[in-house]
């Protein structure tokens, strides 16, 4: 007999493991169903990898381990040091405190979700944040569903299903994960028709392919790229004049959806949604969670029978937002219509028009205090640097930023940057130039880059 089949044969059972003393303190703590899960993958993982034989007790340790790291995981929050404001991968927008306050009070309880208190009859979930959207827009009408992919789709099945949808070609994106534009306009059961090139595109184009079968006419705002030198693109004043000629609807997809001018702050200018509404399109779409700075959510605004005939679609439904999302996104807009100080309140243009000198005061902080953390064989400054504001706003644009840059004497920068990530909370920076960077634009307090344990921040060790 082999030794690996010797030591297959040794492991315990799953009743002899239930009977260990850890066991039993894990069995306090969690469910019977998930503890004994836990054994069996871990007795799994042994007879496959052919391990060395491990004691009961080490063999419970592993359960333990899988349990807190795989079986009760959760996203974790994280410190984002990365340079880019409104990152995609971790989350995006952060929430204002208020917009914090009542997620958590419709969380905790029951809310008029879809109950008129004056007449005590049921009403729509939408009606809070349609009528903030109104306001900031000017629009006749708004609605909400669950993100702007969504917001795309159910326009365009409620306005040109069976029909054709009429796009440029330099506006045929593709954003995160993948998801092209083409990809939604078929699910969505309208069919494309191109005009133009890639980099210049006519009225005429447009107008040259209406027909019979035209749905609507589609502009997508370009905001993950940009196409300089010999271009050329049609204005959505011009589409809305050319579309109401032949009776054709307009629709446009902003994409990020800056409610303010932000160029009044001094950043990039991004198209103004109320701007866009008053250019006279039948729908607007853009995002709740990247420069709006609320939580998730596709936004529409327009006219208002359009609003009405995407309210009545069966799609409405199945994309619909929850209380949470619409608890968390009326408080942000309320902020939109009364904070005093804005930038203030909102996080998102909070970190956007966060002062050079604040970044260099937190980044000065934060680098002395890794010094003392790190030690010797790690060396520490701060540099200058430039942050994206990120999640398809402005790509070309860049906010001058300071960053804290690391190197060890014999580690890899991946290798830094591994134990930042491993920290409590996580704390992700990028790699450039050989050196890990910190970017201290989002960061409020300098602690928050040094990676030292925070045992209050961590999960519960089922070890213990």
């Amino acid at each position: 007999m082999s030794r690996a089949t010797s030591n297959l044969r040794a492991l315990p059972s799953v009743d002899r493991l239930l009977g260990e003393p850890k066991a039993g303190v894990l069995l306090e703590r969690f469910s019977r169903e998930l503890v004994v899960g836990a054994i069996r993958l871990v007795l799994d993982r042994q007879r496959q990898s052919g391990a060395p034989e491990a004691s009961p007790a080490a063999l419970i340790d592993q359960v333990a381990d899988t349990i807190a790291s795989e079986l009760i995981a959760a996203p974790r929050r994280v410190i984002n040091a990365t340079g880019v404001v409104l990152h995609t991968n971790l989350g995006r927008a952060e929430l204002a405190s208020q917009a914090v306050d009542e997620l958590v009070k419709v969380a905790t309880g029951a809310c008029a979700l879809e109950l008129e208190l004056d007449s005590g009859s049921r009403g729509s979930r939408d009606d809070a944040v349609a009528a903030h959207l109104v306001d900031l827009t000017g629009a006749e009408a708004a609605t909400v569903v669950n993100n702007n992919a969504a917001a795309v789709l159910i326009v365009l099945n409620t306005l040109a299903q069976g029909r054709e949808v009429i796009v440029s070609r330099g506006e045929l994106v593709e954003i995160g994960g993948s998801f092209r534009m083409p990809d939604i306009l078929a699910k969505s059961g309208a069919r494309m028709r191109e005009v133009g090139t890639t980099n210049r595109t006519h009225l005429r184009d447009y107008e040259q392919a209406i027909g019979a079968d035209t749905g609507l006419l589609l502009k997508v705002h370009p905001s993950n790229y940009a196409i300089d030198g010999f271009t050329a693109d049609v204005s959505l004043s011009q589409l809305v004049e050319l579309g109401r000629k032949h009776g054709v609807a307009v629709v446009e997809d902003l994409g990020s959806g800056a409610l303010i001018d932000l160029g009044r702050f001094g950043l990039p200018r991004e198209p103004v949604v109320g701007e866009r509404v008053r250019s006279g399109a039948d729908a607007i779409t853009f995002s709740g969670d990247k420069l709006l700075g609320g939580p998730q959510a596709g936004l529409i605004v327009g006219r208002s029978d359009t609003i009405a005939a995407i309210k009545r679609n069966p799609l409405k439904r199945a994309l619909r937002c929850d209380k949470l999302t619409l608890a968390a996104l009326d408080a942000t807009l309320r902020l939109y219509r009364s904070a005093p100080d804005l930038a203030e309140a909102l996080p998102t243009l909070r970190y956007l028009t966060r002062s050079l000198d604040e970044i260099e005061a937190t980044a000065t902080a934060a680098a002395a205090a890794l010094t003392d953390a790190l030690g010797d064989d790690y060396d520490v400054g701060v540099e200058r640097s430039e942050c994206q504001i990120g999640s398809g706003a402005q790509p070309t644009a860049t906010l001058q930023s300071r960053a804290i840059v690391i190197r060890h004497r014999d580690e890899s920068p991946l290798e830094v940057a591994a134990l930042f990530r491993n920290a409590t909370p996580p704390i992700i920076g990028r790699v450039h130039d050989d050196r890990l960077w910190l970017d201290a634009r989002c960061v409020d307090d300098p602690q928050d880059l040094v990676p030292t344990p925070d045992p209050s921040s961590q999960p519960p060790d089922p070890k213990q």
